[in-house]
């Protein structure tokens, strides 16, 4: 089967190349359509993109209303039977495309396979790791169900019966995307291979606290979405329960949290 990867690109001439290499690298094991778009980088990053032209099947320069809209414009163009999605700051580990494709030759009933992913710092370094979660929506509700977006693959139907990415979420626009999918019935599965690695930076997203309005809005949002019903203050009982119960059920993930340190807001001023 054919897999897609679609790469968003605006001013990450740090990291673009290595983001590129680790998909480019896997092309001689599987039959792989890469797509990249960059809304306007002045940085230096589409001269980076363009040393790879003869690797990547598309390139698109032209600007777009946000990183949703950019996947979308991506997707619009993707052949293959599978997708999946990668940031320029992330990168992909070596057989996690083939590990991905077999997983889903093999369970036709699954529709969405996630693997685990390491969190790194600018220099590739470990931080920790984060483990994947099968989607429940409940839990997901509750805060309590996390799934590493650049080691998630997913078939082309069940993108389909989406109405894609979307283009006002400008925080979590993969989390909304999974809860759509599983929303319209599509089956999730984790594997245990560490697929990627998602990199934490200074102006990364996850990394910095400036969207926290936004990610707390995402939340409430999600939450009725999912739950039909406005946030009360008694669902905050339920979502440390369901928070513990997920540490209960992989005391490893339990250990990397409380010895090396929480994910979203770390400091990496240093």
């Amino acid at each position: 089967m054919k897999i897609s990867i679609v790469t968003i690109s605006f001013n990450q001439a740090e990291f673009i190349e290595r983001t590129i290499i680790s998909v480019l690298s896997q092309k001689q094991d599987v039959d792989l359509d890469y797509i990249v778009i960059d809304a306007g980088s002045t940085d230096g990053s589409r001269k980076i993109i363009e040393k790879y032209k003869e690797g990547i099947d598309q390139i698109i320069f032209e600007t777009d209303e946000g990183p949703s809209d950019g996947l979308n414009k991506g997707f619009s163009l993707a052949k293959g039977e599978i997708y999946g999605f990668l940031n320029s700051d992330d990168t992909l580990y070596p057989g996690a495309l083939k590990a991905a494709i077999d997983y889903l030759t093999i369970h036709t009933e699954v529709d969405v396979v996630s693997g685990h992913a390491y969190i790194i710092d600018a220099k590739d370094i470990i931080l920790r790791k984060s483990f994947s979660q099968p989607m429940a929506l409940k839990q997901y509700a509750y805060g309590a169900c996390i799934i590493n977006q650049p080691s998630t693959f997913f078939r082309k139907a069940v993108f389909n019966n989406t109405k894609g990415f979307n283009k006002e979420n400008r925080c979590n626009w993969d989390g909304e995307l999974f809860v759509d999918m599983a929303l319209t019935g599509a089956k999730f599965k984790v594997t245990n291979g560490f697929w990627s690695g998602y990199r934490l930076h200074s102006v990364s997203i996850t990394a910095s606290t400036k969207l926290d309005n936004a990610m707390r809005d995402f939340n409430v949002r999600m939450f009725e979405k999912i739950m039909g019903r406005p946030l009360q203050k008694y669902d905050r009982y339920f979502s440390l329960l369901c928070r513990l119960l997920r540490f209960i059920k992989n005391p490893i993930a339990l250990w990397e949290r409380l010895s090396k340190g929480k994910i979203y807001g770390r400091d990496l001023s240093n």
